[in-house]
């Protein structure tokens, strides 16, 4: 049976951490930043995680048990 391939999205855009857990950008920090405020646009850039409702998709796109 032939290797399994990971989405290349997914792989572009989550990264697992030592724990398990699966990091993520926020959205909404590419253009017309203009009118979004300081302070919500540093909030933006730091990483979050993946909500655990949705970590056993993300974990099937990258081919994780």
């Amino acid at each position: 049976m032939p290797k399994m391939k990971t989405k290349s999205s997914a792989k572009k855009r989550f990264k697992v951490t030592g724990t398990g857990k699966i990091k993520r950008k926020h959205a909404f920090k590419s253009h017309i930043l203009t009118k979004k405020s300081k302070k919500r646009k540093l909030k933006l850039t730091h990483d979050g995680l993946v909500h655990k409702s949705d970590e056993s998709n993300i974990k099937q796109m990258l081919n994780l048990k």
